[in-house]
């Protein structure tokens, strides 16, 4: 079961990897798996997880604080909106638009309500300037 978890980890990992660059598949919700596979399957695998840059720049204030920066809250949103408002407008499918209209309003909610907006390392050494 341990490989099981290892294996999923992995495969999580290169699809959140391709989420970076690919703005169709979402990095957090697969590196956020990656990182449970990892703890599950292996403590070792966890720990590198954990040590790598990719974890660090997308994920460890999120999973660690439920928080996120001003900065990646807003590209995320952004990215995804303009995702989404191109396939209402290309097709005409009324169900679809009421589908994507309400995944809009529950992102949007989940973003602004849900996750912590946290002050980002530059902002920090601003303020200490002062």
């Amino acid at each position: 079961m341990k490989i099981l978890f290892i294996l999923i980890g992995f495969l999580s990992l290169i699809l959140g990897i391709i989420g970076i660059f690919l703005p169709v598949l979402p990095t957090v919700p697969f590196l956020l798996l990656a990182s449970w596979c990892f703890a599950k399957g292996s403590k070792k695998f966890h720990l590198w997880f954990e040590s790598t840059s990719i974890y660090k720049n997308h994920l460890e204030s999120f999973e660690k604080e439920k928080s996120m920066t001003t900065s990646s809250k807003i590209k995320i949103l952004f990215i995804t909106t303009a995702m989404l408002l191109f396939v209402i407008f290309k097709y005409d499918i009324l169900p679809m638009r009421i589908t994507i209209i309400v995944l809009l309003i529950v992102k949007y909610y989940y973003f602004l309500r849900v996750v912590k907006t946290k002050e980002s390392l530059k902002e920090n050494k601003k303020e200490n300037v002062y």
